[in-house]
């Protein structure tokens, strides 16, 4: 089946090393905040808080956040649904040690995220919500 078929719609393996939560993972716990814009396509939306939508500069800033800690964060793809170039991504995640500052950080959840294949080939988030349903 072409790649580009969307004649049935069919899953993929969520774990692959070129998915965009493998490459989220990579950028994040390098610490390159540079490499993680670039996860997302232009104006696409992160939800850091519940019920609280970011993009932009706000997007970026929330990132940063996360890697201020120091800690690597893990993902584990639960999903993916694939529709063309759009899917739809569920990933249990954790973040969890002694941060650079010294605090204790505890964060996990279960991201529903939805990402879209550029003309470049290469998938970037359009929406990032860490905490899922909440």
């Amino acid at each position: 089946m072409n790649s580009h078929d969307t004649s049935v719609p069919r899953t993929i393996l969520a774990g692959y090393p070129d998915s965009p939560a493998a490459r989220f993972v990579a950028a994040m716990n390098a610490g390159d905040p540079t490499a993680l814009d670039h996860a997302y396509e232009d104006g696409a939306v992160l939800v850091p808080v519940p019920g609280h939508p970011v993009t932009g500069p706000a997007r970026v800033a929330a990132n940063r956040q996360l890697q201020s800690f120091g800690l690597p964060i893990e993902a584990r793809p639960r999903h993916a649904y694939v529709a063309g170039d759009i899917a739809l991504l569920i990933v249990d995640w954790s973040m969890r040690g002694t941060a650079r500052d010294g605090s204790e950080v505890d964060l996990s959840g279960t991201a529903t995220d939805v990402v879209r294949r550029g003309a470049d080939g290469r998938w970037r988030y359009v929406i990032d919500n860490p905490h899922g349903t909440a």
